[in-house]
């Protein structure tokens, strides 16, 4: 049970944000053109929370940028094509949650684009029946650099590195102000008079939650974020709220390590003129040369396909050794691993089938594809090459002995001549063709997680009875209310939607 409200307060507005991200920043920045008094908290010393290290994609029907290509579209055709994303979960959907997202996502885009954020798009992705995919101009760091503009524009207080601990409820059920500490150890109150929206992120490398959660073999992959811990969560439950599909996560996946520097898409310029200029440039560049740049994104955010591994390249770990069937959920495999990494190693004649369509290493579908001499090219840092096997151990810092000893015991599983020792049934040709190739490090991530609190369609918390908790709101990853959503640029077009609305929401909130 929460904690009794203290009898005096630190600091009061009429509505308390929790949590710097997308959503949160969109609730500060709707809540405060109301005319609310808006304090936003966020734990880390600066902005951003997963939106800011995403690509952008935003994916909705109906938008202005279908209808200037004549592209027919609707919330109802969306909802029906986000159902084949999320084949063998869709039966967890709340449909009325899902289809409420279709229809407010265009408007939320054309909100977007009222602060200054420019787009390129629509762009394809199967098996949506039209494109309906638009990229943030030039990344996703302009939805932070924008959000956060708006909403020091419209008077709200921007708070960092205060971690939120508890929330207050008084003896009628209302959520009335929360207690916040600092990273000095000292702790502030702070009442809100309308409302506090809950936004604090997933839960994808909060340990606690995901071993309560997810079985045993997903709870130890780590999360693409290392800071989304799962705060916000605990918070709604602590005060009635009732979580769903707390055990789906998107993931494990792998991908590779991140670079050493941030890629060139990352350091363009997130001023909101400078990126209308670039919007505008992205608009007269030919398709091959916004190619060439989405696949500096490719190299750096997408997963290597399932198909390489399949076809016949291995993975390696740091001694040198295979540890699985890698057509078997070697994602899985991986983070018991030393260092929890593990590199893929292929021969001439997979880098030889990669290096053309259909055969790609990753992609954005129907936009760019990513083949081996890309991954050379762009990133140098995940790519060895040697004419032998031991120079190629070398040059990934693992045993040469252990590596043979592992090609060889391939090989002649592959050829039909032993059983292979991990129970791989369906093999590539054998690697025996120089030169030798590797790419990595490799890990498993889990991008993202799709549990949350219980809402309605006013971003309300609900008890597991239904009944709303009075002045809780949630958003984003936080109120994901029961809503299954797969495929590219629909959990940023739910962290705004939802954000934006949980704002405006709680901002008109009457208390008496």
């Amino acid at each position: 049970m929460p904690e009794a409200a203290p009898s005096r307060w630190d600091r009061e507005a009429d509505v308390v944000v929790v949590g710097g991200g997308g959503s949160g920043l969109a609730a500060a920045v709707e809540a405060s053109s109301l005319g609310a008094k808006v304090l936003l908290l966020e734990k880390r010393p600066q902005l951003g929370g997963t939106t800011s290290i995403a690509v952008g994609s935003f994916t909705a029907p109906g938008t202005s940028f279908q209808r200037a290509q004549s592209i027919e579209d609707s919330p109802r055709l969306h909802d029906e094509d986000m159902a084949k994303f999320a084949a063998g979960r869709e039966s967890k959907n709340n449909p009325e949650l899902r289809l409420f997202l279709a229809g407010h996502a265009a408007e939320t885009l054309d909100w977007l684009m009222s602060l200054g954020i420019q787009f390129h798009g629509p762009s394809s992705e199967p098996p949506n029946r039209v494109p309906r995919m638009h990229n943030a101009v030039p990344n996703a760091k302009a939805y932070i650099a924008a959000l956060q503009r708006a909403a020091l524009r419209n008077g709200a207080q921007l708070l960092v590195g205060l971690r939120v601990r508890q929330l207050f409820r008084e003896p009628d059920g209302r959520v009335t102000g929360l207690e916040a500490a600092k990273e000095s150890g000292s702790s502030l109150t702070i009442r809100a008079h309308r409302g506090i929206i809950l936004a604090a992120g997933d839960y994808s490398n909060g340990d606690p939650v995901k071993q309560e959660f997810l079985p045993p073999n997903v709870a130890h992959v780590e999360g693409v974020n290392p800071h989304a811990t799962g705060d916000g969560h605990l918070l709604a439950r602590s005060v009635g709220a009732e979580l769903v599909n707390m055990d789906l996560v998107y993931g494990p996946e792998l991908r590779f390590v991140p670079p050493p520097r941030p890629p060139f898409a990352q350091v363009l310029p997130s001023n909101p003129w400078l990126a209308r200029l670039f919007g505008w440039g992205m608009d007269l560049l030919p398709k091959a040369a916004i190619q060439r740049i989405i696949q500096g994104l490719l190299v750096t955010w997408q997963h290597p396909e399932t198909s390489l591994l399949e076809k016949g390249a291995l993975l390696i770990n740091r001694r040198g050794e295979r540890f699985c069937d890698e057509a078997a959920e070697p994602e899985l495999a991986i983070p018991k691993q030393p260092d929890k990494i593990a590199y893929c190693v292929f021969d001439q004649k997979l880098c030889s089938l990669f290096s053309s369509w259909p055969n790609f290493i990753s992609t954005a579908p129907k936009i760019a594809y990513a083949y081996v001499q890309d991954y050379k090219r762009l990133r140098p840092d995940i790519y060895a090459e040697s004419e032998t096997i031991d120079g190629l151990a070398q040059r990934i810092g693992v045993d040469g002995q252990a590596l043979k000893k592992s090609i060889e015991s391939y090989n002649q599983a592959a050829r039909g001549a032993a059983g292979d020792l991990f129970g791989r049934s369906a093999f590539g040709s054998p690697l025996e063709q120089p030169p030798f190739y590797a790419l990595g490090p490799v890990k498993s991530w889990l991008v993202t997680t799709e549990g949350g609190a219980r809402v309605n369609t006013r971003m309300e918390a609900l008890d597991a009875r239904g009944q709303v908790i009075p002045g809780l709101y949630a958003a984003g990853s936080n109120g994901m209310g029961g809503i299954v959503i797969w495929g590219h640029g629909l959990h940023l077009a739910w962290a705004f939607t939802s954000g934006r609305l949980a704002g405006r929401n709680a901002a008109g909130a009457i208390v008496v």
